[in-house]
């Protein structure tokens, strides 16, 4: 996907977001070489690290979020939490975005 459609995909997770009230505190966080974290939000004292994926099918976009991905981005907010000196609640969404549709999936494991 290029990196246009990319951004255009979380400028929607983004309004999505705070139109459910979140408030975005950071956006492509990058972790050294550990990864990037698409979004960072907090509701209710909670931090929530987004992953953004999109395509033009759910099946599609939801394929993309691998384990490989997922312990990256673990990895990377792990160097969040210690770069910011936090110790807070928090929880790792992902954030699909197909063309007629926004699913969003809290506390994702895989």
């Amino acid at each position: 996907m290029s990196r246009e459609k990319g951004d255009f995909a979380e400028k929607r997770a983004i309004s999505f977001l705070q139109d459910l009230n979140f408030q975005i505190i950071e956006q492509n966080f990058y972790a050294k070489k550990l990864g990037e974290i698409d979004i960072i939000a907090t509701k209710n004292s909670t931090y929530h690290f987004c992953e953004v994926k999109s395509a033009p099918d759910y099946e599609t976009a939801i394929n993309n979020l691998t384990k490989s991905k997922l312990s990256k981005i673990k990895r990377s907010v792990n160097y969040y939490l210690q770069t910011k000196k936090l110790d807070v609640a928090f929880c790792i969404d992902a954030i699909i975005v197909t063309d007629n549709e926004i699913n969003f999936l809290e506390n994702i494991t895989l």
